[in-house]
């Protein structure tokens, strides 16, 4: 059990006045920050909480206990920077990506790495699948917020926009969708996330409000570079990464959607896809792994 991850969480909810707040501090769901706050106080045999659907207070118990624990996650910060201090960036550096955004954006980028640390020695893993920091030796891994949990430290390290595109036969074809209510009447190519199965949803805003797209699966895949050659072939209508999709866009391969609407009632914004670096514990922001996020931070 990770007790110290389970304590940030607590000192994070209290600091942050709600599960809510606290979670999306860390970069993770509710339900993830709540469940921590459940095993710690089974862990501990008390109720730090007391919580309502409307309210949350400390109890006599989790008022004593974070007095006392409250700046541990502060001394951890202080004595991983000391440790970074006298160590320059070196050693072996194991990083898991998603495949597409190792292929498309973290690879074109590592010479320049490698060129400004070359004391690190680089290791990618490329896969969709959750991986374990732990069994596989990873220092860091960078992920999309559906792969998120609370065994993990999560850092924003980018907000990259998703662009809802075609082929121009296939819209020839089929015609062109004025609002993402249209999709339910189209191919959609959609990706099946690989560690559960899910199909990753297409989420709009709309007046502030978020909503999913009905969508009519023409093709599945977990890998996008399929989806992507499925769209260039004019399989059907696919949300790409904007690293995917701008370059074929501009090239005239793929139509970008969605870009006008008819009036301001139909208008609607494709959430982005929001981007991280995890590490397990603050421990592990050892000077390679800070190197290598803020390199990141700088792309």
């Amino acid at each position: 059990m990770d007790i110290l991850g389970l304590i940030n969480s607590f000192i994070r909810v209290v600091d942050n006045g709600s599960i809510a707040a606290a979670a999306r501090a860390q970069g993770i769901s509710p339900a993830a920050v709540s469940q921590s706050i459940s095993r710690l106080e089974n862990h501990l045999g008390v109720r730090l909480l007391s919580r309502t659907t409307r309210s949350m207070t400390l109890t006599e118990s989790g008022k004593r206990y974070y007095e006392k624990v409250h700046h541990i996650p502060q001394d951890i910060d202080l004595a991983s920077q000391a440790a970074a201090v006298e160590t320059k960036p070196q050693g072996a550096l194991c990083i898991a990506t998603t495949a597409a955004f190792g292929r498309h954006v973290l690879a074109p980028r590592m010479p320049a790495f490698k060129d400004a640390y070359p004391d690190i020695e680089i290791e990618i893993i490329s896969t969709d699948r959750s991986v374990d920091h732990r069994l596989e030796g990873v220092d860091v891994s960078i992920r999309i917020e559906a792969q998120l949990n609370d065994q993990l430290i999560a850092r924003p390290i980018a907000s990259i926009p998703f662009v809802f595109c075609a082929a121009p036969a296939y819209l020839d074809r089929a015609g062109v969708p004025a609002t993402p209510e249209n999709l339910s009447h189209h191919s959609c190519l959609v990706f099946r996330y690989p560690t559960d199965g899910r199909f990753l949803p297409w989420s709009f805003v709309r007046d502030g409000k978020r909503f999913n797209a009905k969508l009519n699966p023409g093709f599945i895949s977990d890998d996008i570079d399929i989806i992507t050659q499925i769209a260039l072939n004019g399989g059907g209508i696919a949300r790409l990464a904007g690293f995917v999709a701008q370059p074929l866009i501009e090239a005239g391969k793929l139509v970008a959607l969605f870009t006008t609407f008819n009036d301001d009632t139909a208008r609607a914004e494709p959430l982005p896809m929001n981007i991280y670096a995890c590490v397990t514990e603050r421990s592990a922001l050892n000077a390679k792994v800070r190197a290598f996020i803020e390199f990141l931070e700088g792309m």
